[in-house]
C-alpha cells in the first residue's frame, strides 16, 4: 500500500470511512434492492484500490498515484456507477434474452478489465490469472478435449455472463451481495473491537493465562492470535498484528526462528475458524447452503477447540523438550489489567446471543458494534472517542476493499465454471479418478484446496473449491453441512501450508526464518485441520450432532489422537520418545484421526491405549530413577 502525503491520506481515509459508514446504516436500517447494494459496493471500493496500491511496487511512484493509475480509477467508477444509476434497467433485463447493446458490452468489458488489475494489485496474481483463465475457457472450449469441450460463446455471452447476470454470478452476482452485506458489517464489528482496546484485552488475556508456563511466549501466541482471529478479516494481518510482538518473545527464550513462525502462522490461520465469527467464507457457506449461520457455529465450535488444543500440545511438549522458561513475571499483566477491560467482551456475548436467536447476520454485528460503541464509554481507559470511531470506519473500509475484489472475482469463476459446465466436468473428473470411494475422493478434494490456496485468499478458494466438490461429496451420501466445512478448514490451513503459504510467509518475514521452512513447521502445529476436516465428514458428533456419548466419544478420539501425534513429532510426552515410540505414537495417533473404518471404540482404543501406556511407564521410570 503506498505511503500516501497527507491530504491525500486524509481525503482516502474519509473516503473509506464514509463507505464503510454506509454499510453499516444498511445494515441497521435495511439495505436497497440487490443491484444497487452491490454496484455501490464496488463503485466506492474498487477505484480506491487504484490510488492505495501501486500498479507496480519497484517501478511505480510510491507516495502519490500516478496519472494512469487515475485513469483505472476513473474506469473502474463508470459500470458500476452505471448499474446504480440504472438499476431498474438492469433488474427489468431478461439475462441471455434482451439484447446486450454495444454500449453494455464496453461497460462490461471495462468493469472486467478494472476489477482483474485491482486483484492483481490488491489481492493475489494468481486469482487474477484465475478469472482470466475462466474467461479465456468460455472462448477455447469447443476445442478443449474430452470433458472439457464445451459450447462456443460469443463475446456478448461472454461478458454479460461475467458481468450483468446477478442471479447466477459474475460481478454483481450473489457473492458480491453477501460481501457487501453480512461480510460487511461483520468486518465493521472487527474494527470497531480493535479501536475499542480489544485487542489489548486479548493480549492480556493471553498472557495472564499462560505466559506464567513452560513456553510462555509461544503459547500466548496461540492464545492471542485465536482470540484476534474473532475479528480480523485476514490470517496475514493476524500474523503482523500479534507476531510482531510475540514471534521475537518466542525467539528469544530459545524457539527456532522459523519454528516461531509457524507457531504464529498456524494460529494466525485457525483465527478464521473460531466462534463466533469464523471468517468471511463462513457467510458465504451461509448463503450458498441456507443454513443458519448460528447452526454453523454451533458445528464449528468443538473442531475450532480441537484446532488450537493440539497447537497448545505441540508448543508444551516442544517447550518441555527444550527446557524452555516462563515469560518474564514483569511481561506478564496482572488479573486486574485484564479485568479492567473484560466489560469489553459484552458485546461479543451479545452478537453470539442474537446469532443463536436467528437474527440475521447483518443486524446482528450492526447491534454488536454499536453495543461496543456504548460500552466502551463505561470505563475511560476503552473509551472510544470520535477520532477512534472514525480510524475504526476507515480500517474497516480499507479492509472491505481488497476483499470486495477478490469475491467479485471469484463470481466470475462461478458464472464461468457454471454457464461452460466446468463444474460438471471437474466433479466427473475427480469422481472418476476417486473410483468411488470416498476416503480417495476427500483426498483428492483437500489436494485440489490445498492447491487453489497457493495463490488465491480463503474465501474465492473456499467458493470455487465447493462448487465443484460439494456435489460429488453429496452424491457419496455425505450431508450438505459436513461437506461444506471439510472444503472451508482445507481452505483455511492453505494459508500456512507449503510451497505458497501467504500467513507463514508474513511469519517468515517477521522471524527472520525461511519462508519454506516456517511454512512446513506451521502445516506440523496445524495438523488438526487435517483431522477435524475428516471427522467433520465420519464423526458427527464433532459437530456436536448426535447422543451425548456419540458427542464425547468423538471429542476423545480427536484428543488422545491429537495428542498423540503432537507428542510424537516434538519427541516429547512426560519425558524424552526414542526415535521408534515416536514412531509408533505417531502411527497410533493416525489410525485414532483417520482409521474410520474402525469402530469408535476401536480407534478410541487405540489412541487412549497407547497414550497411557506411555504416559505410565515414563511415570514409572521417572520414579525408579527418583528412588
Amino acid at each position: 500500500m503506498r505511503n500516501l502525503p497527507p491530504w491525500l491520506k486524509t481525503l482516502c481515509s474519509l473516503w473509506a470511512a464514509a463507505a464503510a459508514a454506509v454499510h453499516l446504516y444498511w445494515g441497521g436500517f435495511g439495505f436497497p434492492e440487490p443491484i444497487t447494494t452491490r454496484a455501490f459496493h464496488l463503485l466506492v471500493f474498487v477505484p480506491l484500490i487504484f490510488i492505495l496500491y501501486p500498479a507496480f511496487p519497484d517501478r511505480s511512484p510510491s507516495t502519490r498515484p500516478s496519472v494512469p493509475d487515475l485513469l483505472w480509477a476513473l474506469a473502474a467508477a463508470i459500470p458500476h456507477a452505471w448499474a446504480m444509476w440504472n438499476h431498474d434497467a438492469v433488474n427489468d433485463r431478461m439475462e441471455f434474452v434482451d439484447p446486450f447493446t454495444p454500449e453494455l458490452l464496453a461497460l462490461g468489458l471495462l468493469a472486467i478489465v478494472t476489477l482483474l488489475e485491482a486483484i492483481r494489485r490488491a489481492v493475489e496474481p494468481g486469482l487474477a490469472w484465475m478469472v482470466l483463465g475462466c474467461i479465456a475457457y468460455m472462448v477455447a472450449g469447443p476445442w478443449m478435449p474430452g470433458v472439457l469441450e464445451s459450447r462456443a460463446f460469443s463475446l456478448n455471452e461472454i461478458v454479460e455472463s461475467a458481468w450483468l447476470v446477478p442471479t447466477l454470478g459474475g460481478v454483481y452476482g450473489p457473492l458480491t451481495g453477501i460481501a457487501a452485506t453480512t461480510i460487511a458489517v461483520f468486518i465493521l464489528f472487527g474494527a470497531f473491537m480493535q479501536g475499542s482496546g480489544t485487542g489489548r484485552l486479548f493480549a492480556n488475556l493471553g498472557a495472564a493465562l499462560a505466559g506464567r508456563f513452560s513456553g510462555g511466549p509461544a503459547k500466548v501466541a496461540v492464545i492471542t492470535s485465536g482470540l484476534f482471529g474473532t475479528m480480523s478479516g485476514s490470517s496475514v494481518s493476524n500474523v503482523i498484528t500479534t507476531g510482531a510482538m510475540t514471534i521475537p518473545l518466542m525467539i528469544r527464550i530459545g524457539y527456532a526462528p522459523a519454528v516461531a513462525g509457524g507457531i504464529e502462522a498456524a494460529a494466525s490461520v485457525g483465527g478464521a475458524l473460531m466462534p463466533p465469527v469464523l471468517g468471511a467464507a463462513a457467510f458465504v457457506m451461509a448463503e450458498i447452503t441456507n443454513i443458519p449461520y448460528g447452526e454453523i457455529v454451533v458445528a464449528a465450535a468443538i473442531g475450532a477447540v480441537m484446532y488450537y488444543y493440539a497447537i497448545l500440545a505441540a508448543v508444551h511438549f516442544e517447550a518441555r523438550r527444550l527446557g524452555m522458561r516462563p515469560m518474564p513475571q514483569a511481561d506478564i499483566p496482572p488479573w486486574r489489567e485484564v479485568a479492567a477491560d473484560a466489560h469489553l467482551v459484552l458485546p461479543i456475548g451479545l452478537l453470539v446471543w442474537l446469532m443463536m436467536q436467528r437474527w440475521s447476520g447483518n443486524y446482528a454485528a450492526f447491534c454488536a458494534t454499536l453495543a461496543m460503541v456504548a460500552v466502551s464509554m463505561l470505563r475511560r481507559r476503552t473509551r472510544m472517542s470520535p477520532r477512534a470511531i472514525l480510524d475504526s470506519l476507515t480500517n474497516a473500509g480499507l479492509t472491505m476493499a481488497p476483499l470486495a475484489v477478490s469475491i467479485a472475482g471469484a463470481g466470475i469463476v462461478v458464472s464461468a465454471l457454471t454457464v461452460t459446465g466446468l463444474v460438471v466436468a471437474f466433479g466427473g473428473i475427480v469422481k472418476d479418478l476417486a473410483g468411488g470411494s470416498l476416503p480417495m475422493l476427500l483426498l483428492l478434494l483437500a489436494a485440489t484446496v490445498l492447491v487453489l490456496g497457493m495463490g488465491i485468499p480463503t474465501t474465492p478458494s473456499y467458493i470455487i473449491a465447493a462448487a465443484i466438490g460439494v456435489p460429488q461429496l453429496l452424491q457419496m451420501g455425505v450431508e450438505l453441512l459436513p461437506a461444506h466445512l471439510f472444503i472451508f478448514y482445507f481452505a483455511v490451513i492453505a494459508d500456512a501450508t507449503p510451497p505458497v503459504a501467504a500467513a507463514a510467509f508474513a511469519a517468515a518475514a517477521i522471524a527472520r526464518a525461511g519462508p519454506t521452512l516456517t511454512s512446513w513447521h506451521a502445516t506440523r502445529f496445524g495438523i488438526a485441520g487435517f483431522t477435524v476436516g475428516a471427522a467433520f465428514i465420519y464423526d458427527p458428533g464433532i459437530m456436536l450432532r448426535g447422543s451425548l456419548a456419540g458427542i464425547l466419544s468423538a471429542a476423545a478420539i480427536q484428543l488422545a489422537a491429537l495428542t498423540l501425534v503432537t507428542a510424537a513429532y516434538a519427541g516429547f510426552l512426560l519425558a524424552p520418545l526414542g526415535r521408534w515410540l515416536r514412531l509408533l505414537l505417531g502411527l497410533a495417533g493416525l489410525v485414532a484421526a483417520f482409521g474410520h473404518m474402525l469402530p469408535d471404540a476401536g480407534r478410541l482404543a487405540i489412541g487412549a491405549g497407547a497414550l497411557a501406556a506411555v504416559a505410565l511407564g515414563q511415570r514409572a521410570v521417572a520414579r525408579r530413577a527418583a528412588a
